[in-house]
């Protein structure tokens, strides 16, 4: 038994000195000296690394335009998307509280198109880029609603769901630098054998030139893309049935066919009007 103690004592007294060895001053293992030395070295070390992290970044972002993306190569053709956002679009023209919510998000999206607001821009003369690369304080053309008539929401302030020949308003995604050649405007089908009646605003759907090119949020603040407004003339035939319409963006080089990305140049939705 005092074997047994005696042992159980030494060990207890080898983890003391392990910690804390009074007899040499040493802290786990190593004295105060070598301690500061791992120390040191560790935060030179350390040091050294976020130097050359920081280093690194700012030669990094010294290469970078704060306004323009470098890499562009994804994104040289623009989507197209449709207000409302949806692809199905399903009401009764009946019911109010079936396409309030179409109207509501109509009626929000054109805000920034109010006519108040688009007098502060400039005139610009139709079929023209608006180039502004040597200007510091890039300026913006005039989109006023009131270019959308039927479908501006001032006239008929529910955009046609009311009386069930909905509006809907075709936008082409931002692309900074984009000069489309040629006289690009929107052309939309319905996919069926009988073709759809239908009203474009502006006249023939076109996305005229002059708010070409995009320079980006910041330089750009009061930008706002043209917008065309395609109104569905739907007859008595063409209610209680989905509508399958596909728009593009026609009349220019821009793609509007590629298999793989089924938004680049174009946009596919659904309608539903029952009566």
């Amino acid at each position: 038994m005092a074997n047994k103690e005696e042992k159980a004592d030494e060990k207890q007294s080898s983890w003391k000195d392990f910690i804390y060895n009074p007899r040499t001053g040493e802290f786990i293992g190593r004295t105060a000296s070598s301690w500061a030395l791992i120390f040191l070295f560790y935060l030179v070390f350390y040091g050294f690394l976020a130097g050359m992290f920081s280093l690194t970044m700012w030669v990094m972002l010294q290469t970078l335009d704060e306004h323009t993306p470098t890499y562009r190569d994804r994104v040289a053709n623009p989507g197209l998307m449709i207000r409302p956002k949806s692809l199905e679009i399903k009401f009764n023209r009946s019911i109010p509280q079936q396409y309030i919510k179409y109207v509501q998000h109509l009626e929000s999206f054109l805000q920034p198109y109010n006519d108040s607001l688009q007098e502060a821009n400039e005139p610009c003369p139709d079929g023209m880029y608006f180039e502004q690369d040597n200007v510091e304080e890039k300026k913006a053309c005039q989109f006023k609603r009131s270019e959308l008539r039927q479908c501006s929401g001032l006239a008929d302030s529910n955009f046609g769901y009311s009386e069930g020949q909905p509006c809907i308003l075709v936008k082409m995604n931002r692309v900074i630098g984009l000069r489309p050649r040629g006289d690009p405007h929107i052309n939309c089908i319905v996919k069926r054998e009988t073709p759809l009646q239908m009203q474009y605003f502006p006249t023939e759907g076109k996305l005229d030139k002059s708010y070409f090119p995009y320079y980006g949020k910041t330089l750009h603040a009061n930008y706002v893309q043209p917008v065309v407004a395609v109104k569905l003339l739907l007859a008595e035939d063409d209610y209680n049935s989905e509508l399958t319409i596909e728009c593009k963006v026609e009349g220019s080089d821009l793609l509007n066919s590629d298999d793989r990305d089924k938004f680049l140049g174009r946009v596919i939705f659904r309608v539903k009007v029952s009566k």
